[in-house]
C-alpha cells in the first residue's frame, strides 16, 4: 500500500456524481446497493469479499451499463451465519423486484453466491466466480478466536482483514486498487467486519447445485492473491465443466485493477447464458439532481459518502443537473476542457455584473453611437471649412491675375 492519504480516482468520483446510492431497511438488516442499467434486462448482482463495500464495483458498473446491461452491486449486511444470508438475501431481490439473477462473486461474495445457488437454485441463472472457495475449513483452523470475534475492537478486526492483503511493491494498478479497497474497510463498522469475518470461519461448505457447469464462469488471477491456490483448485475440481477465464496478473481485486478485461469477460458470460443487452433503454442522469444521493436515511459510512461527493465538489466533476446525455461515458479531456473554457466565457462579466452576450452588445451599441458622433463631427467641419477653402482659393486666383 502506497504512503499518504488517499485520494478518490477521478471515475469514482464521477460515477460517485452520477450513479444514486441505495439504502433500504429490509427486517433487521440494512441494504446498501448501486442499481443502474435498464430495467429490462435480468441484472448481474455482484457481490463483494471480505474487505469490499457495493462501491468496489463501480468500474463494472460504469462500462456494463452504458452497453445495456443492468448491474447490481451490494454490500454483504450483517448476517452471523450461511442461512440466515441466504434468508437476508432473498428477502432483498423480492424488495427490489427481482427474480432471476446472474451472479459475480469474489472470494467470500463468490462462496456466499454459491451457497445460494444452492439453496434457491430456481432464481440463480448463472454465477462467475473470482478468487473464491466451496469450503471454510482451512479459514476457520487459523482463526481460532472466531467464537469471540464479535467482542473483538474494532482495530483488531481491520488488522486481520488486511492481513491478508499483499504489502509489497506492485504494478500501479494493482497498488491503486489495493489503496481503493483499503479505505473502503475504513468505512466499515465494527459490526460489519464482524459479521464477515464470522462468515468466514463458520465451518461451512458448497454442496452440489442444480445449475450446469456450462452457465459458471471461473475468473480467476495468475499471481499473488489471498485465496490460496489449493481452494482456488478445488473450485476447479468441482466445477469441470466451466468456462475458464484465467487472468495473467491483477491481484486480489482485478475488477479494479484489470477492470477491462474482467469486463470483457462478464460480457462473454452473459451472452453466453443468453442476456441481450438493451443499449437503448440506457437510462440518462437524473434532471433532479439525485444522481449520487442516497434513497435513505445515512447510515454510519455517511461520512465517507460526504468526503467522496467534496472530493467531486473540489475536483470540479460535472454536475447531473448540467448534462442530460447518458452519464457513465466521461468525456476526452481535449472536448471537456473545451466545454469549460465555453463555459467559463458564457458566464465572463464586464465588470459591471453583466453576462458576456449583454457586455457584448453594450459595446456594439457604443461602437455605433461613437461612428455616429463621428459622421456628424465630419460634416460639420467640412460644411464650416470647405467655404473658406474656396473663399482662399479665389482669393489667391485674383492675386495671381494681378
Amino acid at each position: 500500500m502506497k504512503g499518504g492519504v488517499f485520494s478518490a480516482p477521478g471515475d469514482y468520483i464521477y460515477f460517485k456524481s452520477q450513479v444514486p446510492l441505495h439504502k433500504i431497511p429490509i427486517g433487521s438488516k440494512q441494504w446498501r446497493y448501486y442499481d443502474f442499467g435498464p430495467k429490462v434486462v435480468p441484472p448481474l448482482i455482484c457481490l463483494p469479499g471480505i474487505a469490499g463495500t457495493a462501491d468496489v464495483y463501480y468500474k463494472q458498473i460504469m462500462s456494463l451499463s452504458m452497453k445495456g446491461y443492468r448491474v447490481i452491486s451490494v454490500d454483504i449486511p450483517r448476517a452471523w451465519n450461511n442461512h440466515e444470508w441466504i434468508q437476508a438475501f432473498e428477502k432483498f431481490l423480492d424488495a427490489i423486484d427481482v427474480h432471476h439473477i446472474h451472479l459475480y462473486g469474489t472470494a467470500l461474495g463468490g462462496f456466499l453466491a454459491q451457497l445460494f445457488a444452492q439453496h434457491r437454485p430456481r432464481r440463480v441463472r448463472s454465477l462467475v466466480l473470482s478468487n473464491t472457495f466451496v469450503e471454510t475449513t482451512s479459514f476457520s483452523a487459523a482463526m481460532p478466536w472466531a467464537p469471540i470475534v464479535g467482542w473483538a475492537p474494532s482495530f483488531i478486526l481491520k488488522r486481520h482483514v488486511l492481513s491478508g492483503i499483499r504489502d509489497s511493491p506492485q504494478e500501479p494498478f494493482i497498488a491503486d486498487s489495493v489503496d481503493f479497497v483499503v479505505s473502503q474497510v475504513e468505512t466499515l463498522s465494527r459490526e460489519d467486519l464482524a459479521s464477515r469475518l464470522t462468515l468466514t470461519a463458520d465451518a461451512a461448505s458448497v454442496g452440489p447445485l442444480l445449475l450446469p457447469d456450462t452457465s459458471i464462469t471461473l475468473m480467476d488471477t495468475n499471481d499473488y492473491c489471498a485465496t490460496p491456490q489449493s481452494l482456488k483448485d478445488q473450485v476447479c475440481e468441482r466445477y469441470p465443466g466451466a468456462r475458464r477465464a484465467y487472468l495473467k496478473s491483477g491481484g486480489d481485486f482485478p475488477f479494479l485493477s484489470r477492470s477491462d478485461e474482467v469486463n470483457l469477460h462478464l460480457q462473454l458470460h452473459l451472452r453466453r447464458v443468453g442476456i441481450e443487452p438493451q443499449p437503448d433503454l440506457i437510462p440518462s442522469v437524473p434532471k433532479d439532481g439525485s444522481g449520487g444521493s442516497s434513497t435513505e436515511p445515512n447510515n454510519e459510512r455517511e461520512d465517507a459518502d460526504d468526503s467522496s461527493e467534496n472530493d467531486k465538489r473540489d475536483s470540479g466533476a460535472p454536475s447531473t443537473s448540467e448534462s442530460a446525455d447518458p452519464p457513465l461515458v466521461p468525456e476526452a479531456t481535449g472536448s471537456h476542457d473545451l466545454d469549460n473554457q465555453l463555459l467559463k466565457m458564457a458566464k465572463l462579466s464586464n465588470g459591471t455584473g453583466e453576462s458576456l452576450p449583454n457586455a457584448f452588445f453594450h459595446d456594439k451599441q457604443n461602437l455605433l453611437v461613437s461612428r455616429a458622433l463621428l459622421n456628424v463631427t465630419c460634416e460639420f467641419l467640412i460644411l464650416n471649412l470647405l467655404p473658406l477653402y474656396l473663399g482662399n482659393c479665389t482669393l489667391t486666383g485674383n492675386v495671381a491675375a494681378m
